[in-house]
């Protein structure tokens, strides 16, 4: 029995199949199954849609220039289990065998003027940059603080993870203002009295910064949280948030191909974007329709509020 504190989403298949029914289903999970053609290739029916299904084989049936944002959180290159489903260590070869497929599809589905984020780890960052720079520009590398783990005996703690920051031409969408984050101004510095560069609020002095490469204002889902699920990778829906913030605007359709439990598509639903996630484990593909039907009540992202991300632990 879980406590009356714990949010977390871990409903199965048979006692979730009305969230299964939603999506579109191209492996026969559910009762209505489609496979890859003319349902896939229409973008009128994708919008704002789970795909169950392989993503490189849903991927070749997708329309191009179908996407304004690319989030992307592949599997790292590491023995894994998901439940249903496993991926196991591959070569480095084939890795980046695998990683240049999804990513050349990636390029058709994204618009000339949209964006991708690829996530990683220390030891896929490498091979997926290689790859990521076959089809796209890459502007950045954002390292976000991953607090959570308990750690090795003989290594340090693995606490980081990495996201390459790429686009397809050098004409894109980079609303900086949304992304501001809000920081508590420890020695005040005024002119002629006056607040210089920040603002007195009953809550205490703050400035709105510019956003750096390196995000430690990040909390990981946890029990309590109700973006919390089983997923073993789970992204956080304030990470997200950054991202579709900063590289779409209201309306545009963010597409991510391996979308886990649906962080993806619920936080673009609460930023006012559309959104199409691919997922082949449909007890994943249930906790994704879940969260999308529990944003329709609750649009609130912990950590993000009127406008402004706040630091961690900020109360927000």
């Amino acid at each position: 029995m879980k406590s009356q504190r714990n949010k977390t989403i871990d409903i199965g298949v048979e006692e979730g199949r009305e969230y299964l029914e939603r999506c579109i289903d191209c492996t026969g999970s559910g009762s209505k199954k489609k496979k890859p053609g003319p349902v896939i290739n229409d973008p009128d029916l994708l919008t704002d849609k789970t795909v169950i299904g392989d993503c490189i084989e849903i991927m070749e049936a997708l329309p191009g220039d179908l996407a304004d944002l690319i989030i992307a959180d592949p599997p790292y290159n590491m023995d894994k289990d998901f439940g249903d489903e496993s991926f196991r260590r591959l070569s480095d070869n084939d890795y980046f065998a695998y990683t240049v497929q999804w990513i050349s599809m990636a390029r058709r589905i994204l618009k000339q003027d949209g964006s991708i984020y690829v996530c990683c780890d220390w030891k896929s960052g490498p091979i997926i940059y290689q790859a990521l720079g076959e089809s796209f520009k890459i502007k950045n590398r954002i390292t976000w603080q991953r607090e959570k783990g308990r750690g090795a005996n003989n290594n340090w703690k693995n606490c980081m993870e990495d996201i390459w920051f790429a686009v397809r031409s050098d004409e894109y969408t980079f609303n900086l203002d949304a992304v501001k984050v809000r920081r508590r101004v420890r020695a005040p510095y005024r002119v002629d009295g006056k607040p210089k560069d920040w603002e007195e609020t009953d809550e205490g002095n703050f400035r709105n910064t510019h956003p750096s490469n390196f995000w430690d204002d990040i909390s990981v889902p946890y029990w309590s949280m109700p973006e919390n699920t089983l997923h073993p990778t789970q992204k956080p829906e304030k990470l997200l948030a950054k991202l579709i913030l900063a590289s779409s605007n209201p309306g545009d359709l963010v597409f991510d191909p391996f979308l886990g439990s649906g962080s993806t598509s619920v936080t673009a639903k609460k930023l006012g974007r559309h959104y199409l996630g691919i997922e082949k484990n449909p007890r994943f593909c249930v906790w994704a329709e879940k969260r999308l039907e529990m944003a329709e009540k609750d649009g609130s992202i912990q950590g993000y509020k009127d406008g402004i991300f706040w630091e961690r632990n900020s109360g927000k």
